[in-house]
């Protein structure tokens, strides 16, 4: 709703821009007229623009606040399960029994992949890294599905939406199996969707795999705490993709590959790293000391958060997770007591409470990850796997919208002006 305008004096003109008001959040200056009088906005990492009108999730970072459709992060990662959280993402409503019924089947009996996927695994190197065969193999994923691609028709969007849901976990785990060269497993319908996930990723041909309760749930909860994290660098780029109508397989295949980077789904593998770097409980005082010389160029990973100011509201329960899963599997490894005395030191140091570096939770789940098995280059994998249901969500939620244009940033030109080419032969 526009209740004001904002004048912006350019030159000699004044140019009156509306005011616009969400439900919660920041008001925004509708910029669009700009354009007609000449000028554009100039905002490198879109600190300071909205790209878009959503209404997935709000996160207010001054307060430490995450919604999904209106619950509490904190609400939903402990009274709900990961495909409670994904149907509520697709249809902007909480399902009923049935309706939960109806959507976990259907979810359970997609999780297979075509026969045909195992053969594109066999033309990656073995020692390929995991996001690498997830890019290519998601964005294959449409040549099986050619004739169920119309973006426009809301229908042939959502069974997108949901074979994407399915399959990303069987496909992750075959990610896994390829690269330690074991067979793939087939996902089982008899599981529940985390538990199918560990299955497919620890399960051999000469043995089952034994699925503590502790660990699956500490799983689906990894899932729905990294389902959707509004406007961020990969779903800004599903969105940008999706714009040009490219096909969902597409888009999200391009999410992979933006989550990919360190800065964005890299996270808590970049954690895992520091504490190798850090290597016994005896040097965390060091370490501590370096974190505190603005001078050193060591920072503490997996603290504080750049969107949160406060608290980080998902790393509360994954703390929970994260000390029920430790305690189950009883580990006694050199680098997860470093990450529990680190813990300890930075939620007492008041060093770290001044400068609001709480741990988040890609420290708690890379130790998760860990304790549980998971090798390093498959975590940002599982993040892709559940922020699937985020992407496709954004992306169907786009397309719904009336009046969508293609992704067109403007840019400030620096370069040379207009110059005479002399041919190379003179």
């Amino acid at each position: 709703m526009a209740d004001n305008k904002a004048i912006l004096k350019a030159g000699d003109a004044e140019i009156e821009l509306p005011i616009l008001s969400g439900v919660a959040g920041n008001d925004v200056i509708d910029v669009r007229a700009l354009g007609s009088s000449g000028y554009f906005t100039y905002d490198p990492g879109f600190m300071a623009t909205g790209s878009c009108e959503s209404s997935i999730t709000f996160i207010d970072g001054a307060k430490g606040v995450l919604l999904h459709r209106g619950y509490s992060i904190e609400e939903l990662a402990r009274d709900a399960d990961y495909l409670e959280v994904c149907y509520m993402l697709l249809h902007d409503k909480t399902p009923n029994s049935e309706e939960y019924k109806e959507f976990k089947d259907t979810i359970t009996r997609h999780t297979l992949v075509h026969d045909q996927v195992n053969n594109f695994f066999r033309g990656f190197r073995r020692d390929a890294h995991p996001m690498a065969m997830l890019c290519g193999t998601v964005g294959a994923m449409s040549s099986f599905y050619h004739d169920d691609l119309d973006i426009s028709d809301p229908e042939q969007r959502l069974r997108s939406a949901y074979r994407l849901v399915a399959k990303m976990p069987t496909m992750v785990a075959m990610c896994y199996k390829y690269n330690i060269g074991q067979p793939f497993v087939y996902p089982r319908n008899d599981l529940t969707y985390a538990e199918n996930f560990l299955n497919m990723m620890f399960s051999v041909p000469a043995e089952d795999y034994k699925i503590t309760p502790a660990v699956s749930r500490a799983v689906d909860r990894i899932f729905t705490l990294h389902a959707d994290h509004e406007q961020n660098a990969s779903t800004s780029t599903v969105r940008l993709a999706g714009s040009s109508g490219a096909n969902p397989y597409a888009c999200i295949a391009a999410g992979v590959a933006s989550l990919w980077g360190p800065a964005h789904g890299g996270a808590n593998e970049a954690c895992l790293t520091m504490l190798q770097e850090i290597g016994s409980v005896d040097r965390i005082p060091e370490f501590i000391a370096k974190a505190k010389d603005k001078a050193d160029p060591f920072r503490l990973m997996g603290f504080g958060h750049r969107v949160y100011k406060n608290h980080d509201p998902r790393a509360t329960v994954m703390r929970e997770s994260c000390h029920e899963v430790l305690s189950e599997l009883n580990i006694d490894d050199p680098l997860l007591n470093v990450a529990m005395e680190l813990e300890k030191i930075a939620l007492s140091d008041p060093y770290f409470a001044e400068k609001k570096l709480f741990p988040n939770v890609d420290f708690y789940s890379g130790i998760i990850l860990k304790a549980i098995g998971i090798p390093t280059n498959m975590f940002t994998c599982i993040f892709a796997l559940a922020r699937t249901v985020g992407w496709v969500s954004h992306w169907h939620e786009m397309l719904s919208q009336p009046g969508q244009k293609i992704g067109r940033p403007r840019q400030l030109y620096t370069g040379e002006e207009q110059r005479k080419y002399n041919p190379i032969k003179k």
